[in-house]
């Protein structure tokens, strides 16, 4: 008998899993799994080939000597090569359709190779590579045959190479996915058995209708209630149309949190998809949308992934379903969202697959990185025409995204949820605006200061130190930035909305981490100039709940002394000059016209490293330079590295630290340490060390040691160490 793996501690043959089984199972798995793409025989061979190399004598004879929980990891030293078998074995007998099979096969373990290149693990390398005799296996495997002349999508001539790039990587999760589970069933069912137990889709919804139904007979009728009623009905409406591409263009305090999970619950019920994937593009949105969520639905039905955040203890399954999405409800950011789709390694795409067959919630969509926009909107249209999944892009300021004249790449037929957004936009307007030219950081802590409630948001850290510092004398004024680590920043702005609350004086200087998401409300906000979007997001901020008698009051300001820097320039340079016709620059008309100018201005740079080409031209030979595209591909390209705060508020920063520095296993105090970190760029981190401020635990966790530059006020003050260890000594 051939086998395929045993336990990690060396359990007798007689409890080894037969190979054939192994392979049996994965490849039932895939095929469950490339079903939700209409592709099921792809992923049942793939899955069924995909270790027949472990028939040879070579790997045989090796899984006697080795550890059978490793021995199948081929980037160990000393083991066989198995995954090339599979691979060969199906180029060699379906052709055109086996080299797809090949990519995915041979690169389950190491990852998807590129198909040519100077590297000795570049597919057209593997094909040609002598290999252990695998004649062992069964006919009833090696004979097995399916028609694949079919692909689950309509060929586009124009775009070939993107679709069949996808098509690979989806048949290579379903495949690596199935792999990894199998295996985890065999050696270690408990665990596989902490994966169950999510509430379905059919109870969600009733759980968000009870919610629904309590709020409005609690709730006053007020105007803007009215209005949000009315935004829920749509969405309700709308989710009878079938799967594809919609937007739902909804102000500001419209409600469309909620209501875009009622759209999402009930459409997918409808039309029979597997779940829903909110994708948002910050971690402070996350985790007030999943506190919301949770406080609707219950703790255990979202999963929430994103760097800051640590499940329980205790729930095991909350840390096992990011590996895969396995859940029915999954909140996540822009990077792991898109990422993935571009990406080659295992355990990156091992969850992509569940996007397919999904509703997919674009929060805050005017938020897609615009260097990437072009690949990432190829991946949108994807996944609504191959994929079966439906693409919801929910926004304030909706980006022009469909196709045009100007820009060709864009979107087809997407469905506006909003019968009327302009009349909704005027309907739920509660600020003016008003612009206020090269002010002095002087006049701008005045205007600051004149206000007893006021925020303002800048555009770089050191302008907001500036302002902060020149006010901070007048009581009650806090300083916000991405110098503060999260647990720090989320204490601020819990006393801000208490002084809000019981309507004390408040002066807030802030940089963009405001915009969005953040629940507070200021009467006065003003804003440094940037794109459209961005002022339409700290607008957001003024009036939020219409409680002001009058509209309040947003002021765009330019300053002297600070300006955005490069690609953020341009968008300011284009919403001035949007702002020279338009009265109104929050309208639907101004934020169109101003998405408009910049792609077209863009033009190329909205595919900057050109990933859409490198895809085409691997084409005509199939062959497609998936890790070149995994390096490019990157949402947030700055070199920044995180450095852990011994946040003295907080004991369990203390505890976290003690963890990582005693612990055998650190990954667990690793994931809890994110709220307490600060991401800062390499040269920073170099004057730190020199100046013995921080040091390396484990030589790989970059902790603080001079507690004396994180301030209460200011969080990490890295510029002069020395100076700020002085003026510590002073105060």
């Amino acid at each position: 008998r051939h086998f395929y793996a045993h336990s990690a501690n060396g359990n007798p043959p007689d409890k080894w899993q037969p190979l054939e089984e192994h392979l049996t199972n994965v490849a039932n798995l895939a095929r469950s799994f490339a079903d939700a793409f209409d592709a099921g025989d792809w992923g049942y061979l793939a899955g069924l080939w995909h270790d027949v190399g472990k028939y040879s004598k070579a790997f045989q004879e090796m899984l006697l000597q080795a550890s059978g929980s490793e021995a199948h990891i081929e980037t160990k030293r000393g083991r066989v090569d198995h995954s090339t078998a599979g691979a060969q074995h199906g180029a060699k007998n379906l052709g055109h359709q086996g080299k797809i099979l090949a990519y995915a096969i041979a690169g389950h373990h190491a990852g998807l190779p590129d198909g040519a290149s100077n590297e000795a693990s570049c597919l057209i390398n593997r094909l040609g590579k002598q290999i252990p005799d695998y004649s062992a296996c069964p006919d009833s495997i090696l004979k097995k045959r399916y028609d694949l002349v079919n692909l689950p999508f309509s060929p586009d001539k124009h775009r070939i190479g993107f679709q069949l790039a996808f098509f690979i990587r989806m048949i290579y999760s379903a495949l690596v996915d199935a792999d990894f589970l199998n295996t985890e069933a065999f050696m270690d069912p408990v665990k596989s058995s902490w994966r169950k137990g999510y509430p379905s889709l059919a109870e969600l919804q009733e759980s968000l209708s009870s919610h629904l139904d309590e709020l409005t007979a609690g709730s006053s009728p007020t105007y803007i209630n009215k209005q949000r009623a009315k935004i829920l009905e749509n969405c309700l409406k709308a989710a009878e149309n079938p799967p594809g591409l919609f937007s739902l263009t909804v102000p500001t305090g419209g409600g469309k949190t909620l209501s875009s999970l009622a759209f999402a619950l009930k459409h997918a019920l409808k039309y029979g998809l597997q779940r829903i994937i909110y994708v948002i593009p910050y971690t402070s949105i996350i985790e007030q949308n999943a506190s919301v969520f949770r406080k609707v639905l219950g703790d255990g039905a979202v999963l929430e992934h994103h760097s800051n955040f640590e499940p329980k203890e205790e729930d095991r399954r909350s840390r096992l379903a990011p590996e895969n999405w396995d859940a029915p409800l999954v909140v996540t950011t822009n990077v792991q969202f898109f990422e993935p789709l571009s990406a080659s390694k295992s355990s990156r795409c091992r969850r992509i697959h569940n996007i397919a067959k999904s509703v997919v919630i674009l929060d805050e969509a005017q938020m897609l990185p615009v260097p990437l926009l072009k690949p990432c909107l190829e991946a949108l249209k994807e996944l609504t025409s191959a994929y079966n999944s439906t693409v919801v892009m929910c926004t304030a300021t909706q980006p022009a995204l469909s196709t045009t004249e100007s820009f060709k790449d864009g979107l087809d037929n997407v469905m506006e949820i909003i019968p009327n957004p302009r009349e909704l936009y005027t309907l739920f307007k509660r600020v003016r605006t008003s612009t206020l030219p090269g002010l002095s950081n002087d006049e701008l802590a005045d205007r600051i200061t004149s206000q007893d409630q006021a925020l303002c948001i800048v555009n770089t850290r050191k302008h907001a130190r500036t302002i902060y510092e020149s006010i901070r004398d007048h009581g009650n004024c806090f300083h916000l930035s991405g110098l503060m680590c999260p647990q720090h920043r989320t204490e601020i702005l819990n006393r801000i909305k208490m002084l809000l609350k019981d309507n004390q004086p408040c002066r807030v200087v802030s940089t963009q981490l405001v915009e969005a998401g953040v629940d507070i409300d200021f009467p006065v906000v003003f804003r440094a100039i940037a794109g459209i979007d961005s002022i339409a997001q700290a607008a957001g901020r003024c009036n939020r709940e219409g409680r002001l008698t009058e509209d309040g009051q947003v002021y765009i300001f330019s300053s002297e002394t600070d300006s955005p820097s490069n690609y953020f320039q341009l968008n300011a340079d284009i919403a001035e000059m949007v702002m020279r016709h338009h009265d109104d620059p929050l309208s639907l008309e101004a934020v169109e016209e101003y998405f408009k100018n910049l792609y077209w201005i863009k033009g190329d740079q909205l595919d900057v490293h050109q990933i859409l080409n490198l895809l085409s031209q691997g084409t005509l030979k199939g062959d497609f330079p998936f890790r070149e595209i995994d390096k490019k591909f990157k949402i947030i390209e700055n070199e920044m590295e995180p450095i852990i705060i011994p946040f003295k508020k907080d004991k369990e920063a203390e505890e976290i630290i003690r963890g990582l520095r005693y612990s055998e296993n650190t990954g667990l105090f690793a994931r809890k340490a994110q709220r307490f970190t600060v991401q800062v760029y390499s040269n920073v981190v170099n004057s730190l060390e020199h100046a013995g401020s921080i040091e390396r635990i484990q030589n790989q966790y970059l902790v603080l040691t001079n507690e004396d530059l994180y301030r209460d006020d200011l969080g990490l003050c890295p510029e002069n160490p020395t100076f700020h260890e002085i003026e510590s000594l002073i105060r």
